[in-house]
C-alpha cells in the first residue's frame, strides 16, 4: 500500500488542531457567555443566540459533545505525530514529536483560544452555535449514551444535571453587577438604580422628619400665630395638632386653607377641622420601597410615622422618598442643604441633626445607617457619653472636631480634612 506523503501528513495534522483549538475556544465561550444578554438578543430574533440558548439548556449534552470531539481529534493528532516522527527520525524521534506536539497543543489549541473565548465570548460562541446544532442531532446516540453514563454519576456524587443552573441574583449581587455595568449605563442611572436596590435595606424612620423638627398648627394656638405659620409655611401640607403632637387632628392642604381664608371673612382656627383630612399613620419600621407602593395604593403623599406604642414620631412624604432615588431637588446638593456648610479653609461645619443617610449621600461618607439615625446619634453613641465643646474623634476614618453642644445633644461639628498641629481640648481616637 503507498504511504501518504509527508506534507498530506502535515497538512492534517493542522487541520485537526484547527478543530482541537476551535472546540476547547467554543467549549470556553458557551459556557462563559453573558446569559442575561444571550436571552435579551435570542427573544430579539437574534439566530445564533437563540441556537446557543438551545444548546445550554442541556449542558450536559453539550460538554459531552464538545469533549467528545475534541478528544477525538487530539489523539488522532497524536497517532498523525506519531507517524510523521517515525517516516522523519525513527524511534528516537517519538519522544521529540510528543514534546513538541504537547507545547503546540497547549499553546495553540487550547491556552490561547481559551483566553481569546473568555474575553469575547460572543464573537465565537455564535458561530459555534451554528456547527454544533447539526452535529449534536448527528451525534445523538453517541453524545447521548456519553451524557447517560456522566448523569448518572453525578448523581451518586449527589448532584442533579437536569436543567439549567440557578441564574437568580441576590439583591448585593444585583448591586455588584449594576456598580460594575461601567460605559454600558450613564453614572446618573447607575446612581438612580442603586439607591431603587437600597428603598429594600432602609425603612421610613431612617429618612422621616423627626418629631422636633415637624412644622405644623396647633389649634391651641392664638389666630395671628396660626396664620403667620400658614403664611410662612415651607411646605404644601401641614399636619393639625390639639394641644400638641402627640394629638394629631388631621393634615392640611394648605391651597385648600388660603381659598378659606379669601373666601370666609370670618375665617378662624376653627374652620380648620373643616378643610382637614384624616392623618394616614405608618409604622416605624416600613421598608422605603413598600411605603412607596403604599403611597401610591392610598393616593396620599404624606404620612405620620408612629412607634408599636402609636407614639408620634415624625413625618415622612412623597418627596422624601424620590429623592432617595434621585438625589435632592437641587443643582448642588452639597452646597443647598443647609446642615453642611464649606468653609474656605476646606473644612466643612455639619449641623449633628443631618440623617447619616443624607451625609453619606451628599459627602459620599460610608457612615453605617443600621443604628443612630442622626450624626448626633452616632456621635454619642461612639462616645458613650456627651462630649464638651472641642473634642475631636475620628469616626469610620472621618476627623470630627466638636463645636458646638447644648441640650444633652451635639449641635455642630467641623470635618477636618487635614489634620491641623493644633491640639483640642480633648481627644478621642
Amino acid at each position: 500500500m503507498t504511504e501518504p506523503p509527508l506534507s498530506a501528513l502535515f497538512f492534517s495534522l493542522l487541520l485537526l488542531l484547527v478543530l482541537s483549538a476551535f472546540f476547547s475556544g467554543s467549549e470556553t465561550a458557551l459556557m462563559t457567555i453573558n446569559r442575561y444578554r444571550l436571552r435579551h438578543l435570542a427573544d430579539h430574533g437574534h439566530r445564533g443566540a437563540r441556537l446557543a440558548q438551545a444548546l445550554l439548556e442541556r449542558p450536559d449534552r453539550l460538554i459531552g459533545l464538545v469533549l467528545l470531539g475534541n478528544n477525538f481529534v487530539n489523539i488522532l493528532a497524536s497517532s498523525l505525530a506519531t507517524i510523521i516522527a517515525l517516516r522523519i527520525g525513527g524511534d528516537n524521534a517519538i519522544a521529540i514529536a510528543a514534546g513538541l506536539l504537547t507545547m503546540v497543543i497547549l499553546i495553540f489549541a487550547e491556552v490561547t483560544p481559551k483566553t481569546l473565548a473568555a474575553l469575547d465570548p460572543e464573537r465565537i460562541a455564535y458561530p459555534a452555535a451554528y456547527v454544533y446544532t447539526p452535529l449534536i442531532k448527528v451525534f445523538s446516540p453517541l453524545v447521548w449514551s456519553v451524557s447517560i453514563i456522566a448523569n448518572n454519576l453525578l448523581r451518586t456524587l449527589g448532584v442533579e444535571p437536569a436543567g439549567p443552573p440557578n441564574q437568580t441574583l441576590s439583591r448585593e449581587e444585583l448591586r455588584t453587577v449594576v456598580s460594575e455595568a461601567g460605559a454600558m449605563i450613564p453614572e446618573r442611572s447607575r446612581d438612580m438604580l442603586l439607591a431603587i436596590l437600597d428603598l429594600e435595606g432602609a425603612t421610613v424612620e431612617d429618612i422621616m422628619i423627626p418629631r422636633h423638627e415637624v412644622e405644623g398648627i396647633d389649634l391651641q394656638d392664638s389666630d395671628e400665630d396660626i396664620i403667620r405659620t400658614i403664611r410662612n409655611a415651607g411646605y404644601s401640607r401641614l399636619p393639625l395638632f390639639d394641644g400638641g403632637v402627640d394629638n394629631v387632628v388631621g393634615l392640611l392642604h394648605l391651597r385648600h386653607v388660603l381659598s378659606l381664608m379669601r373666601e370666609r371673612e370670618d375665617f378662624s382656627k376653627e374652620h380648620l377641622r373643616e378643610v382637614c383630612y384624616p392623618p394616614y399613620f405608618v409604622p416605624e419600621g416600613t421598608r422605603l420601597y413598600q411605603q412607596l407602593i403604599n403611597f401610591q395604593r392610598e393616593k396620599q403623599r404624606v404620612a405620620l410615622v408612629v412607634d408599636e406604642y402609636g407614639d408620634f414620631l415624625g413625618l415622612i412624604t412623597l418627596t422624601d422618598l424620590l429623592e432617595e432615588i434621585v438625589g435632592e431637588f437641587t443643582t448642588d446638593p452639597a452646597d443647598r442643604i443647609p446642615e453642611i456648610v464649606h468653609q474656605a479653609d476646606g473644612s466643612v461645619l455639619i449641623d449633628c441633626g443631618i440623617a447619616v443617610r443624607d451625609l453619606n449621600r451628599v459627602l459620599r461618607w460610608k457612615l453605617p445607617t443600621q443604628g443612630p439615625k442622626t450624626l448626633n446619634g452616632l456621635i454619642l453613641e461612639y462616645l458613650e457619653t456627651i462630649p464638651e465643646t472641642g473634642t475631636s474623634l475620628k469616626l469610620n476614618g472621618h476627623v470630627l472636631e466638636i463645636i458646638q453642644t447644648g441640650d444633652n445633644a451635639v449641635k455642630t461639628v467641623r470635618h477636618i480634612s487635614k489634620i491641623t498641629p493644633r491640639k483640642p481640648k480633648n481627644q478621642v481616637s
